[in-house]
């Protein structure tokens, strides 16, 4: 086996490749060892427990474990097996089996039981093709989720503090690397604290140059972050207001055919999806892929093909100008455009309970947040709702909470949730599933103690002590900053296509040619994904509602000219 050795070089971030066979050990050795071996400490094994001892060694001697490459079929410790005893020493590696075709079910089951991020056919030759463009993907993403410790933002707060979550949610999903150090568990974030100020707003946040700020609001953060804020041009081919998958992929897609493309987005790129910890049945990705994996995948691809992502800003309204369409964005920000595609997608509808509004971020909290996943670590959590998200939240907290209760006032999942997802909760110990419950209030001091839940068969209430509830129930569309000439129908969903031309639909289709299939009553307007009436709420749908809507834009300025 080679083994780690001592001095500068054993810190590099690890690569292990284990097989019991020699000579196919030593290949997949070279030939990491071939692309990688500059920045990546590369080992091999010839056994699962020899692997595992390299592991031990390297994560002693302070290495971080970047991936781990493991032959299914080993006599003494199967490669799954492995896999599933490596997890639990270095969660951050990514994780590859290597299979023969007949072992392709095994690398199936591997999925869900050791968080498989790949498994590749024997034999992988030419590696140029077979390894190396999966391996790349995989160490982005890893270089993504675990950076070096000295480019990551310092952030001191308060678990149950309202502006230290939104700062860490914002952080997180804008994929800006972070450090938590939580004052009343950390010595470290206590002696900053004090040095710092001990008085001073909480959050504090600290950058790697040194530069402080207390208590900063999230315009502050992004702007100081270096998340851009700020479009380079005044007028633009094709302006997107909203930047979840439908938005994403109308900004490749634009780009990509030679749009002058801007997407703006209020708070991070990947919208809903991208606050979800695993997307299982989206096409392509057999293993899954999280939602900040996905956007950010789609944030690089549309920003290589030179479209500008704008962030932290919010569109209030959408003026036509002749042939032109005016964006307005807060702060009388404005663009120019000559075709806009509304992909504002959906928000998470707000309970209306007692207490819950008080207890807002301090413990209560919309969508998944996955930022507060660590910290549940131990305690029992709610998540509220019935639908994929709320299965996907429930699923991801089970990995850290003691229990996860999830709370539906409907008799089924089976009526909203993929059923995937319903024979994973089944199989997970530390998940209940509770049918006919709705919550009637929330308690709590400094932040969220229990919670009062009624059951809406009978009437009956039971109070039921948690640590945090995650609220993922209704769909409610951002489109009240909308113009009046951009039809909705009666929750406020974008009417498109031939449904603006319905008689009872105002204001009226004023051209003579019919609109496009998912152009607005205003023309030049087009409306993507969840916000859309009648679209499919799912985000494969949306990845292929933001590309056809290019497709239509392409028409309709070729039309204009």
């Amino acid at each position: 086996m080679s083994t780690p050795a001592a001095g500068p070089d054993a810190a590099r971030p690890v690569l292990l490749a284990v097989d019991d066979e020699p000579s196919v050990a030593r290949a997949v050795e070279r030939d990491l060892r071939r692309r990688y071996g500059r920045d990546f400490r590369v080992l091999r094994a010839e056994s699962g427990e020899g692997a595992l001892t390299a592991v031990r060694e390297s994560k002693l001697r302070g290495a971080k474990i970047a991936l781990l490459l493991a032959d299914q079929r080993m006599p003494e410790m199967s490669g799954v097996e492995f896999l599933e005893e490596a997890m639990r020493l270095a969660p951050e590696a990514k994780r590859v089996l290597l299979t023969a075709y007949a072992d392709t079910q095994a690398a199936i089951d591997a999925i869900n039981r050791v968080s498989l991020d790949h498994y590749l056919l024997k034999p992988w030759d030419p590696p140029d093709d077979q390894l190396y463009p999966v391996v790349d993907d995989l160490l982005d993403a890893w270089r993504a989720e675990a950076p070096d410790d000295a480019d990551r933002i310092r952030i001191v707060g308060h678990r149950w503090s309202r502006e230290s979550h939104e700062a860490r949610d914002f952080l997180a999903r804008n994929q800006v690397p972070y450090r938590w150090l939580d004052v009343e568990r950390d010595d470290e974030g206590r002696r900053l604290l004090a040095a710092a100020d001990g008085d001073a707003a909480l959050p504090l946040v600290l950058f790697p140059d040194g530069d402080t700020l207390h208590g900063p609001t999230v315009s502050e953060l992004a702007e100081r972050s270096g998340v851009r804020r700020r479009a380079e041009l005044e007028f633009y081919d094709l302006v997107i207001v909203g930047g979840g998958p439908a938005g994403l992929a109308a900004a490749v897609y634009g780009a990509s055919e030679g749009l002058r493309t801007a997407l703006i987005e209020r708070e991070a790129p990947g919208g809903q999806a991208g606050q979800s910890s695993r997307i299982e049945n989206y096409l392509g990705f057999p293993v899954g892929l999280s939602g900040a994996d996905l956007a950010r995948r789609a944030t690089a691809q549309a920003q290589r093909f030179g479209a500008e992502l704008l962030t932290v800003q919010e569109v209030t309204a959408i003026d036509e100008r002749g042939p032109a369409r005016l964006v307005q964005m807060a702060g009388h920000d404005q663009l120019g455009a000559k075709a806009i595609i509304v992909s504002t997608g959906v928000d998470y509808r707000r309970l209306d309970a007692p207490g819950i509004e008080e207890l807002s971020g301090r413990g209560v909290y919309y969508g998944g947040s996955r930022s507060e996943g660590i910290s549940c670590r131990d305690e029992h959590v709610v998540v509220v709702g019935g639908a994929n998200s709320a299965g996907q939240a429930a699923i991801y907290f089970a990995g850290y909470a003691q229990r996860v209760t999830i709370l539906y006032r409907g008799p089924s999942l089976a009526k909203s949730m993929s059923q995937y997802l319903i024979d994973t909760i089944a199989a997970t110990p530390n998940i209940d599933v509770r049918l006919h419950g709705e919550v009637a209030a929330a308690h709590g001091g400094d932040s969220l103690e229990r919670i009062t839940v009624r059951d809406t068969a009978t009437g009956e209430t039971d109070d039921v002590e948690l640590a945090a509830m995650f609220v993922f129930i209704g769909a409610r569309p951002q489109t009240g900053w909308l113009p009046a000439g951009v039809a909705r129908d009666q929750r406020g969903f974008v009417l498109a296509g031939a449904e603006v031309l319905r008689e009872d639909v105002r204001p009226r289709w004023r051209l003579d040619r019919d609109p496009y299939l998912l152009e607005t009553s205003m023309p030049g307007v087009f409306a993507a994904g969840d916000v859309r009436s009648q679209s499919m709420k799912r985000v494969a749908s949306a990845v292929g509602e933001g590309s056809m809507a290019v497709h239509f834009v392409h028409e309709y300025l070729a039309a204009a000219v």
